[in-house]
């Protein structure tokens, strides 16, 4: 599985913890962190709702682009 290096950096920018994000999403630290370290890969929906969360790409996140901008 990939490790998303991008997700800590953009909730490193934001100045928010592990649990404050997670709560955000509606679940456990423990999963989210799961998903920062590369041990659960991530659902196309979750990709989705953290892109639009940081107003970056899917792209930018799963690290396909150092582009964070969306293309409309």
């Amino acid at each position: 599985m990939s490790h998303y290096r991008r997700l800590r950096d953009l909730r490193e920018d934001r100045d928010l913890t592990q649990r404050q994000l997670a709560d955000l999403l509606q679940m456990k630290q423990p999963q989210y962190q799961r998903y920062e370290s590369g041990e659960r890969d991530i659902s196309s929906e979750l990709l989705i709702q953290l892109a639009d969360y940081y107003g970056v790409s899917t792209d930018y996140i799963l690290g396909r682009t150092n582009n964070p901008k969306i293309n409309r």
